[in-house]
């Protein structure tokens, strides 16, 4: 499907257990760029639904799906192979336990964009999911033919690459998805990053204060509204 940066992105969610299938669903549900389409609790239903042969999901509206690999009829990897063989082009991001060498080489060589390990946060998922978004909107940005450097944006956007520093004492995810979301010069309360992370707002405080000691993030009063200014943090000028 071809998409402005105002349409979202159609997901599947393909997970042979029902509370982690909803789990997901719920996740996808939160980020403002997707929605979910659909949810198919086996191998054998996913490659139905992408065939078209289920009526009550619209395949042509999925442009990506979350896939678990340890599925209850088959594998993920046999799944992605079976779109091969039917011409299903449809993109992929591993949601799974699975931590077999073999089948993330397997996985990425079948085309998975991203590989999400269970058990994760909702900041680690919407990191990997926000870099999905990144890289389709750079596709559609692109022309026709591209030049080496135009390749190598798009190439780079595979990845939701980690700070080379990050700050002592804040999980590695946290720092990753927060730098990800202020991307673009987005700034954040303690109380607006804890709902990103999903931590109290003492909790995010100190994550921060952490970025910002570290350089990381910078602090600057937040104006406009009644009482004392609330600190807000962003990115560094020259990282925006």
């Amino acid at each position: 499907m071809s998409h402005s940066s105002e349409q979202k992105f159609g997901v599947l969610v393909v997970e042979d257990e029902a509370i982690a299938g909803r789990a997901h669903a719920n996740y996808v549900s939160r980020l403002d760029d997707f929605y979910v389409v659909g949810i198919a609790k086996n191998a054998s239903q996913a490659l139905a639904v992408m065939l078209g042969q289920v009526p009550t999901i619209d395949a042509k509206a999925i442009d990506l799906i979350l896939l678990d690999m340890n599925l209850g009829d088959g594998h993920g990897i046999q799944l992605l192979r079976a779109f091969r063989t039917h011409r299903v082009n449809v993109d992929a991001i591993a949601v799974t336990a699975s931590r077999e060498v073999n089948v993330v080489h397997n996985a990425k060589s079948l085309g998975v964009f991203q590989y999400i390990v269970k058990p994760f946060t909702f900041p680690v998922f919407q990191a990997k999911l926000e870099a999905y978004v990144a890289y389709r909107r750079s596709l559609e940005d692109s022309p026709e033919e591209a030049s080496q450097q135009d390749i190598d944006a798009l190439m780079s956007s595979f990845t939701s690459k980690p700070k080379a520093r990050l700050a002592k004492k804040v999980p590695a995810d946290i720092q990753h998805a927060v730098l990800a979301a202020m991307k673009g010069g987005r700034a954040f309360s303690a109380a607006e990053a804890g709902d990103l992370m999903g931590v109290s707002r003492v909790t995010a405080r100190r994550y921060l204060e952490a970025m910002a000691d570290a350089e990381i993030l910078k602090r600057q009063p937040r104006y406009g509204s009644a009482g004392r200014p609330v600190l807000e943090y962003t990115l560094p000028d020259d990282e925006e």
